[in-house]
């Protein structure tokens, strides 16, 4: 089985990427953290997953140094959150209009960039996490007029969404949606419908907390005697299997898993050539899937 690739914003992609979260794991190994993405290039790595409040900007930081025009790696960042390095939760939460305007501008000047390629609106409507309350409940149509008015300006190249519902996606669509980012796992799917009406409207799904467990009380998916199984039986990680039936389950699904460690960041690409057969993909789809909804804060 050879590295799969996908269409996403209008761009033919490998379906592994990488999330730049962790990179702030090396912020005081600067070096390092430009050598893991360089390396991530070399692998074959041409989407890569970011966000202002990452690090209170370093992650961008590293992604400005490391990343060159010939790389023609898909950048895609975030809106909807800003950094609050004083915070109980590192993040606030920056839902409205003139909030997402902003925070595009940051990404723009901390990336060093004229264009974002993609944006995700995150919502925070579903998943495990921080809830609106107050001013930063906003309607959707609202937050919507302004990333197409940044699109049309040029500032964004497309537009996306994260942590949304199917109702809220499909009240989207007419924007017109490149991709979903929810969270999304072999032990959490509960967005199957979500999922296939992606599929059929041509949207990349790129599901974050990819083996489940991101916070205390969600289930992992490493944890599946399954999965130990499969494992077991292909010589892999169990933490490859989980990705590698991501892949296997729909096609449109792109992989954006993190770390700050190379052998790591090769492991998690390599799962990309895992080949499930139909034994293994049934004895998986068999595992119980739990819900997601945890909220932080």
């Amino acid at each position: 089985m050879t590295a799969p690739t996908a269409t996403f914003a209008g761009r033919t992609v490998l379906r592994v990427g990488y999330g730049a979260l962790q990179l702030e794991r090396l912020h005081d190994r600067r070096g390092e953290a430009v050598a893991l993405l360089r390396r991530a290039v070399e692998l074959g790595v041409d989407h890569v997953d970011t966000a202002e409040f990452y690090g209170f900007g370093f992650a961008n930081d590293v992604i400005r140094e490391a990343l060159r025009d010939e790389d023609r790696v898909l950048v895609v960042t975030k809106v909807g959150a800003d950094p609050d390095p004083g915070g109980r939760v590192p993040l606030r939460l920056a839902q409205r209009p003139e909030q997402l305007r902003a925070s595009v501008e940051d990404n723009l000047r901390s990336l060093g960039v004229d264009q974002l390629p993609v944006v995700n609106l995150r919502r925070l409507d579903s998943g495990p996490g921080l809830r609106p309350e107050g001013d930063q409940v906003v309607e959707l149509d609202d937050q919507l007029a302004v990333m197409t008015a940044l699109r049309d300006e040029g500032k964004i190249g497309a537009i996306g969404l994260s942590s949304v519902t199917l109702d809220v996606l499909r009240r989207a669509l007419p924007a017109g949606i490149a991709c979903v980012q929810n969270a999304y796992s072999l032990v959490s799917r509960d967005d199957e419908e979500l999922l296939r009406l992606c599929a059929a409207e041509s949207i990349a799904w790129v599901p974050f907390f990819p083996l489940g467990g991101a916070f205390p009380g969600l289930p992992k998916a490493t944890d599946e005697p399954a999965v130990h199984a499969a494992a077991e039986s292909l010589g892999v990680t169990p933490s490859q299997v989980g990705l590698a039936w991501l892949l296997h389950h729909a096609p449109h699904v792109l992989l954006i898993p993190g770390t700050a460690d190379t052998a790591h960041l090769e492991a998690n690409m390599a799962a990309g050539e895992i080949a499930l057969d139909a034994a293994t993909l049934a004895a998986l789809d068999a595992v119980e899937s739990r819900s997601t909804e945890v909220p932080i804060g």
